[in-house]
């Protein structure tokens, strides 16, 4: 059964092949969204073009270590959950991780099931209101749905996301960049398709409800 929390953007790091070509494929099936680096060199060079829900990260990466990585990460600032996924066992490795600023630690081997419910509980950590109501529409985070006067609606995976972002940052005009960068991360679009799907979720949506700033961006009248 698919878990009522899909669309949400998952970055894989890991060098394994094998693992992470059947994890890819494993969490898509899912409903998740996900992006699989296997050099730890394009760590960084990702995250300025994309924005993701949790990142699942290999310790004994080649080049960069997933603990350097981590530093890193927290060092610059970012807030994303971190779930540690390795065959390091030790007790002095995970404290080192959670140290470091990881959210979750699982060792291999383990059951894809248990990384899926763990990445479900991180997310949920960072929604903090799962099912909002703004008058005529209803919309619950956690699983993904959109309700309009009662009567459920049905998005593409773009328009989800790109609803999902919208409502979650509601308390302010959010850039056509910073959409661009969370919806459709490094694929080779521009401001025309974020003006598309928009129109799309306004013909499904009442009037109003997505309102946008000239030259800026756009927000949800909450």
């Amino acid at each position: 059964m698919v878990l009522y929390f899909k669309f949400v953007k998952v970055l894989l790091v890991e060098d394994d092949c094998i693992l992470g070509e059947f994890l890819k494929e494993y969490l898509t099936s899912e409903g998740l969204v996900v992006d699989w680096i296997e050099d730890s060199r394009e760590f960084f060079d990702l995250l300025e073009t994309s924005i993701y829900d949790v990142i699942i990260l290999d310790l004994m990466m080649p080049h960069i270590s997933g603990e350097a990585l981590l530093k890193e990460f927290r060092k610059r600032g970012y807030k994303t959950p971190v779930l540690i996924l390795t065959a390091k066992n030790r007790l002095e490795d995970k404290e080192e991780c959670f140290s470091l600023g990881a959210d979750d630690y699982l060792t291999k081997p383990f059951e894809p099931r248990e990384l899926l419910l763990r990445i479900k509980a991180l997310h949920r950590r960072v929604v903090r209101d799962e099912r909002l109501n703004f008058k005529e529409v209803e919309v619950d985070l956690s699983a993904g749905r959109v309700w309009v006067k009662g009567n459920e609606i049905k998005l593409t995976k773009k328009e989800w996301l790109l609803l999902k972002y919208l409502v979650e940052n509601r308390h302010r005009h959010v850039p056509t960049e910073e959409l661009l960068n969370y919806v459709w991360g490094d694929e080779p679009v521009g401001d025309d398709v974020v003006r598309t799907h928009i129109k799309n979720l306004r013909r499904l949506l009442p009037e109003g409800f997505i309102i946008s700033k000239k030259g800026w961006g756009y927000k949800v009248e909450a």
